[in-house]
Formats: structure tokens, C-alpha cells, sequence
């Protein structure tokens, strides 16, 4: 009897329409959020998130530092919720981020920011939560129900809501005109042929995944998602980080994954890349296909040609989500029911 697809395999399915319907839920809160910032312009800008939400946070924060130029912090949550301390954050910008909106945690967090004077944002899925009834502003994810453990498509529309968030704030046509064009390059995103790495994937024991400016998200999103999925070990770095160390554990039975920017952070990954095949590492790449070359050379995973760095970045973890089921089935692991784990996870 043939099984029915993996509730994984819809979800990812359906982030493109998700990404395409998600300007309606946003312009009116977006507009008053963008209102307050122009109008109040904070110096710092403070996340709270656990999980992916906390990989799209620092997604977040590559993207408010390169564009506004305030520096972005990570709050530790437990701070609140732990030991009861209150952050300076009068006038400044407060950004939570969830699926759920129902860690305990987050919600001490951001019920401390707004006593402090900040004003607080909850971008989260489920707009009716604790969460989001706790901040002066939410804005929703729009990603609908999601069954499976493992988050893709709120992964990826949290990040096109940060990206919309910026093109708001910055007045930025370019962006603008790429999250339009957003749906239709997942679509494509989705069908590209990952295939080449899963056999050096499915049989190693531990694994690196490296990104660096708007990659480095996708490259900590990936190594949790092989730790959930496929309940493989792999550690996540900028390109930067690797070579302060982890570069020792360079070997030919050693994958690392890289995720390439394309964008001012592309030539030293390539460098880098190339470093590391001479040491005969046994080296993936995401690269697009060179003009008038049907298929990639060895060890180059493909991508679609470049849209926008923002995005292009978005259609690199549709593209790994998507190779994610083929290599889960060869691992023999349920990718809609990783062991030990739940879909909402409260912490304190």
C-alpha cells in the first residue's frame, strides 16, 4: 500500500502561495509599525526567539544592521522569566518572533520590554496567542495551520515578512519588486535537483553547514533541520567563524554544506570554497549554473540565477527543505514526527 506523501511535503509545497498572499495580512501593520519607526527612530532593536523564529531573527538582524544601521541584540528571554531582571529598552524597538506565541518565556520578555518604554512588535502565525496580545504591535506570519513538527513554510514566510518589514522602512523598490517575484522563484526553487548530496549526507555522522550575510540564517536553520528531520548531527558557522578553528575538522568524509551569498559576502565564500576543496573536503556549494552549462560541476548544488540577495537567500532553504524528504526517506526517518519532540515547545 503506498503511504501518503509526508505532511512536510505539502507544507513546503504551499510556500509560495503562502509568500504571494501574505501582503494583504501585513499592510495595515506594517504601515503603523513603519509609522512609529520613521517617526521614532530606535538606536537598537532587541529579538527574543527560540528555535527557527530564532534563525529568522538572525536573519533579522543582517538585514536591520546592512539597512538602518542600528545595531540588533539577542535577548537572552529567561532574563525575564528566570531572574525576574528588567532591559533598558525605553524607546527602543522590541521584535519577538513565533509560530505559536505561547513560550513562556518570550511572553515574560516582551511583558518586560513594554513596562521598560519599548515598543514592542510580535511577529508570529497565530495572532490570537498570549504573544501576541502582550505587544503594541503584531504582525501576523500569514503562513495558515502547519502540521508538521519541523517549520518550513512558517520559516520561510517569516523571513519574506522581515524582508516586507525592511522594504517598508527603507522605502526600498528593488526589495519590493523581488518578494513580488518571491513566489514564483520558491516554485521553482522547490524542483531543483539536490540529489548529489545525499548520499555523502545520509552517511555521515556529523556534518557543517557554512552561510555567511543573509545565508548564515539558512546555514543554522539547516543544521537544526538535519538534527530534527533526519536526526543527524551538523553545526552551523559563517564563513568568518570556520576558519577560526572548526577548520581542523576538514576531511574527506567530513561533509559541509555552504550556502552562497550573492551579495558583497560571495567572494570570500568563494575563496573560502575554494580553500577547502584543496583540502579535499568533501565540499557542497550552492551555485547558479554558468550560462550555456547544463548541469553543475561536482560538488556544485544548483540555484536559480540571482534575484535579489534578500530573496535569493529565501530560495536557498526552499531548495534544502525540498532535499530534506529524500534524504529523511534514506535515513528511514518519519520527517512529520522527529523523536523527543513536539510541535509547541514551552519554555520558561
Amino acid at each position: 500500500m503506498t503511504q501518503p506523501p509526508a505532511r512536510m511535503v505539502d507544507e513546503i509545497a504551499e510556500a509560495p502561495e503562502v509568500v504571494a498572499r501574505q501582503a494583504a495580512g501585513l499592510a495595515h501593520p506594517l504601515t503603523e509599525l513603519v509609522s512609529c519607526l520613521k517617526r521614532r527612530p530606535p538606536r537598537v532593536v532587541v529579538t527574543c526567539a527560540r528555535g527557527s523564529s530564532a534563525h529568522a531573527a538572525t536573519y533579522g538582524k543582517h538585514l536591520i544592521e546592512r539597512t538602518i544601521g542600528a545595531p540588533v541584540a539577542e535577548a537572552a528571554p529567561n532574563i525575564a522569566s528566570v531572574y525576574g531582571r528588567q532591559l533598558n529598552l525605553k524607546d527602543q524597538l522590541f521584535l519577538a518572533i513565533s509560530q505559536s506565541g505561547k513560550s513562556d518565556d518570550l511572553i515574560a520578555m516582551a511583558q518586560s520590554a513594554r513596562a521598560a518604554g519599548a515598543l514592542t512588535v510580535a511577529m508570529v502565525n497565530a495572532t490570537d496567542g498570549p504573544l501576541a496580545m502582550t505587544c503594541d504591535i503584531v504582525l501576523p506570519i500569514c503562513a495558515g495551520p502547519e502540521l508538521s513538527v519541523a517549520a518550513s513554510k512558517t520559516f520561510v514566510a517569516t523571513l519574506t515578512a522581515l524582508q516586507r518589514l525592511i522594504a517598508a522602512w527603507t522605502d526600498d523598490p528593488a526589495l519590493d519588486r523581488a518578494i513580488a517575484a518571491l513566489p514564483d522563484q520558491l516554485t521553482k526553487a522547490t524542483a531543483l535537483d539536490w540529489s548529489e548530496a545525499t548520499g555523502a549526507l545520509s552517511g555521515a555522522q556529523s556534518l557543517v553547514t557554512i552561510g555567511r550575510g543573509p545565508t548564515l540564517a539558512i546555514a543554522r536553520e539547516a543544521s537544526l533541520k538535519l538534527k530534527e528531520t533526519c536526526n543527524l548531527h551538523a553545526e552551523a558557522f559563517s564563513g568568518a567563524e570556520f576558519l577560526h578553528g572548526p577548520v581542523a575538522l576538514v576531511a574527506p568524509t567530513y561533509p559541509i554544506l555552504m550556502f552562497m551569498p550573492t551579495d558583497q559576502a560571495a567572494p570570500g565564500m568563494r575563496q573560502l570554497a575554494e580553500d577547502l576543496r584543496a583540502k579535499q573536503s568533501a565540499l557542497f556549494t550552492t551555485e547558479a549554473l554558468p550560462i550555456g552549462r547544463d548541469a553543475p560541476a561536482p560538488g556544485r548544488l544548483p540555484t536559480l540565477a540571482s534575484n535579489h540577495p534578500e530573496t535569493d537567500a529565501v530560495c536557498l532553504v526552499q531548495s534544502f527543505y525540498a532535499m530534506l524528504i529524500p534524504l529523511a526517506e534514506r535515513l528511514g526517518v518519519d520527517v512529520d514526527r522527529p523523536r523527543h519532540l513536539q510541535k509547541v515547545t514551552r519554555t520558561r
